[in-house]
């Protein structure tokens, strides 16, 4: 299979470009703009593999997508490709917008151009699989899962506008009969991660004992997702997935954040105790909520069970030492990022654009 992945350079789309080179025999083409988020370091691994290349592009820019989905040919696309971060989406929205609804839409409608230029054999095998998050549902109280027949109600910019290239998505299918994907997933973390992100702000955070900055009590609730087992159930939708149907994607580990904040402490306290023997936890500090800050997210992902036969292999506590023992075997990777475009500093709190 000849898959094109959009914004392969970053977190969870390095993670699948990897999984793909490493595990199966499908060429790939990444297609990354190559933002803040974007480090093509995460790939150097696999540079020289016949099976791997990379262009450079912005999904925006319709001629370039269009000119490369028509030269690779691909029998697939994977739609990574957005901005993914809450509070930067506070602080500018319209970025946002641009990349995660305008860019959504060009690779639809490119994408539907090559889809309807192919032969029937072809066709009937192609898709599109659009990546997604549970953040589209909105806010859940202490009971209840978004299931893939939840309502929408978005409460940032960013779940807004991912809402937005959902919709977008299932509009392609329903209206040309494109042969389009969804998946819904709930917080991932793992290697290659930006560090603004909570985990591995927190890592990064301990190593050089600065606050750990929690919002709020700490009460918010989020269900983690491994990130090597989202890659696994990408393919698997990829491979088996009902055209025109949407699949939750969940690692089935509800977690305040306090307590995974408390968690990464511990286990540094193990791998890496701080001089003077204190615990990490002496370094945690309660500031000021986000705005619009979701209470609790929990994804039920038994449809993706039943149908498609997908379970994480990873529980929290083994993926959360798998992930720590990363970031400590790989400090050059993500001290490089802090060149002046990201210093662990808080974001999300200004006025917008």
């Amino acid at each position: 299979m000849k898959i094109l992945v959009t914004g392969g350079c970053g977190f969870i789309g390095s993670n699948f470009v990897l999984n793909q080179i490493n595990h199966t025999e499908n060429q790939i083409l990444n297609l990354d703009k190559l933002t803040y988020a974007g480090n093509p370091q995460n790939l150097t691994s696999i540079d020289n593999n016949p099976n791997y290349q990379f262009v450079q592009g912005d999904i925006c820019d319709a001629k370039f997508v269009s000119a490369t989905i028509q030269e690779f040919q691909p029998d697939a696309i994977v739609h990574f490709a957005a901005e993914s971060h809450v509070d930067r989406s506070i602080d500018g929205p319209m970025a946002f917008v641009e990349t995660n609804v305008i860019g959504t839409a060009t690779m639809l409608q490119a994408s539907l151009k090559h889809w309807q230029d192919k032969s029937k054999r072809i066709k009937d095998n192609y898709k599109f699989l659009h990546v997604s998050t549970d953040e589209v549902f909105g806010s859940l109280s202490e009971k209840g899962l978004f299931t893939e027949n939840t309502p929408y109600d978005p409460s940032s910019p960013y779940s807004a506008s991912k809402a937005s290239s959902d919709h977008l998505v299932r509009a392609w299918h329903r209206t040309y009969g494109f042969p389009a994907l969804i998946t819904n997933c709930s917080n991932n973390y793992g290697p290659y991660q930006f560090p603004e992100k909570l985990i591995p702000l927190m890592i990064a955070n301990c190593f050089d004992e600065k606050p750990l900055p929690v919002y709020g009590e700490g009460l918010n609730v989020r269900d983690w997702l491994y990130v090597e087992d989202h890659c696994d159930a990408i393919y698997i939708v990829l491979q088996n997935g009902k055209i025109g149907e949407t699949y939750n994607i969940g690692g089935n580990n509800e977690i305040r954040n306090i307590d995974i904040v408390n968690t990464i402490c511990s286990i540094l306290d193990e791998f890496k105790p701080r001089i003077g023997g204190k615990s990490y936890t002496d370094l945690i500090t309660f500031v000021t909520d986000r705005p619009g800050h979701d209470f609790r997210y929990a994804i039920d992902a038994s449809k993706i069970k039943n149908d498609l036969g997908w379970a994480p292999k990873e529980t929290f506590e083994t993926g959360i030492r798998k992930t720590i023992q990363w970031y400590l075997d790989h400090e050059s990777w993500w001290r490089k990022i802090q060149d002046g475009s990201y210093n662990q500093e808080r974001l999300g709190i200004k006025k917008s654009d």
